[in-house]
């Protein structure tokens, strides 16, 4: 317990030290937010557009941002001010900040729970969700509002984990009232109730044969308590649904972020590049005017020899992805045991899914996918081996997000330090089975766990990391190429989060259940369940 508490006093700690760095828009946009629903009524904070930031976060982030504003006003009433654009007084900022901090704390609480169904390691995993580089450059120097949100996510987990069905899907229903990015795992959450609570199996021992019972009582009370989160949530802007999913899904901001997201279009668009350039070589007529897929701008574009990609094809791709892994929960038997762990790494393809083939996906939502993971890594090696490339890569794709070079030490510093955590303990929890595997001594340059590719591939960030902040500037590329570097990363690291996305999920459609290693929480949460 005691080393629990020293770890969340030195992470908040830490978080305090940040409250005077860069703030990027997003600090503008959540204080326009504060002004709108304090200043205005409920039926105008979807239609206002004093600002370019309007609001585009469901009700209940909404209903949070007006139960903010009116502690904000006993610091700074200026902000509350529609018209005060870009205003950033310094209490402004320490408001902003602290909300922020405040917040985190359930995400805390949410860690410490679902760490402690954990057998052994139960430390390390409060430790590494809790030094997540991602949330702490994001929510604390980026400035947004990630960590509660994934605290919603982990008493979810947590909460299907102890067969509590019904309070799981609570959780993941207030969630997405919050914030919608995480429909990336809602087919995970509809499959697994629908088979865990809905559907009960039994197995005949002569035959081998199953057959499936259907309750309709509990489909009637998962609708009932999933629906009356919605209706709370949208119930007093019936009138206005048109305008609020007209702002929760802007379709037309195109296919890639300003910072493209390490994905299959950030490959798909390099490509496309690569094939316009060698087309001007060979004198074949093609389109030009497409730069601002590589402008850093949040705009459609038509790619120049690729097909272009409609919202449409992205859904399309992103379903299909999906289907394998969803079939592959719905059949992983009776014993939930096996199911509740195995149903977080389906939620993991899920959002691996949408993360890699959906349209207009923020670099950010690699955290959507990181974080349950982190728990993963001390369940199983195959898990803990993946949680190291992916952390690794993911994490150092958001660096571009803090471009101001103060922040490089900060940024670098934090990112090493998890990676620290990660690979000098994780490696441990399968030290035996790891030696009898691969024998005593690892290959030359292979880090822990990893085979030599892994390892080079990984090792390649560092060249990465060189050419972006000193080689482009010295060769005087700054100027000619700007987006390069920010091109360059986003590239790169697609190849380590494709790689992982195709390996896991082998991994997931091929383990034999029999010998990969299960989540064993402490028997006291089965009996109480079971009894």
């Amino acid at each position: 317990m005691k080393m629990f508490t020293q770890v969340m006093l030195i992470v908040s700690a830490v978080k305090m030290f940040f409250i005077p760095l860069y703030r990027s828009t997003d600090f503008e946009v959540h204080r326009n937010w504060l002004a709108v629903t304090h200043s205005l009524s409920m039926d105008r904070w979807y239609f206002d557009e004093t600002s370019e930031w309007t609001l585009d976060y469901p009700p209940f982030f909404a209903w949070l941002e007006y139960a903010l504003s009116h502690v904000a006003k006993f610091f700074d009433p200026g902000m509350l001010e529609l018209e005060n654009l870009n205003y950033g007084s310094q209490m402004t900022v320490l408001f902003q900040r602290l909300s922020v901090i405040f917040l985190d704390f359930l995400f805390i609480v949410s860690a410490r729970r679902v760490s402690n169904l954990v057998s052994r390691g139960k430390l390390l995993a409060f430790l590494l969700l809790m030094s997540n580089p991602g949330l702490l450059m994001i929510d604390h120097i980026h400035f947004q509002y990630n960590g509660f949100l994934f605290g919603f996510l982990l008493y979810s987990i947590e909460s299907m984990i102890s067969g509590s069905h019904i309070s799981a899907a609570i959780w993941f229903a207030v969630l997405l009232n919050f914030k919608h990015i995480f429909l990336y795992v809602a087919p995970a959450y509809a499959v697994y109730l629908l088979r865990a609570y809905c559907f009960t199996v039994s197995s005949n021992d002569g035959t081998h044969t199953a057959w499936y019972s259907f309750s309709i009582s509990n489909l009637f009370k998962l609708g009932f308590a999933v629906i009356s989160i919605f209706c709370l949530s949208f119930g007093p802007f019936i009138d206005q649904l048109p305008q609020v999913f007209s702002r929760l899904f802007p379709f037309k901001r195109g296919l890639c972020h300003a910072y493209w997201a390490p994905n299959f279009w950030a490959v798909y668009n390099f490509a496309d590049k690569v094939l316009q350039y060698v087309c001007k070589r060979l004198d074949i007529n093609v389109a030009s005017g497409t730069a601002a897929m590589t402008g850093g701008l949040v705009q459609e574009f038509d790619h120049a020899v690729l097909p272009t990609i409609t919202p449409g094809v992205t859904f399309v791709l992103t379903a299909l992805s999906m289907i394998p892994a969803l079939v592959k929960l719905w059949h992983l038997g009776a014993d939930r045991r096996y199911r509740c762990i195995n149903f977080i790494r389906c939620l993991v393809l899920c959002a691996t899914c949408s993360f890699v083939f959906g349209w207009h996906v923020h670099e950010k939502a690699i955290l959507l996918i990181i974080i349950p993971l982190s728990f993963l890594s001390v369940l199983g090696e195959d898990d803990g081996k993946s949680f190291l490339v992916l952390s690794t890569v993911g994490h150092y794709s958001l660096f571009p997000l803090l471009f101001h070079r103060n922040l490089l030490p900060i940024k670098v510093l934090i990112f090493l330090t998890h990676v620290a955590i990660a690979y000098g303990n994780i490696p441990q929890l399968y030290e035996t089975h790891y030696k009898a595997k691969y024998g005593k001594k690892r290959q030359f340059l292979s880090l822990p766990m990893l085979g030599r590719i892994e390892s080079l591939y990984l090792y390649g960030l560092m060249v990465v990391f060189l050419y972006d902040n000193v080689l482009h500037a010295a060769w005087g590329l700054d100027k000619t190429l700007p987006f390069l570097p920010l091109m360059l990363t986003s590239v790169y690291c697609s190849i380590g989060v494709l790689y992982f996305w195709l390996t896991y999920y082998y991994y997931f459609l091929t383990f034999n259940l029999s010998k990969v290693p299960i989540f064993t929480p402490s028997t006291s949460i089965y009996e109480k369940k079971e009894k």
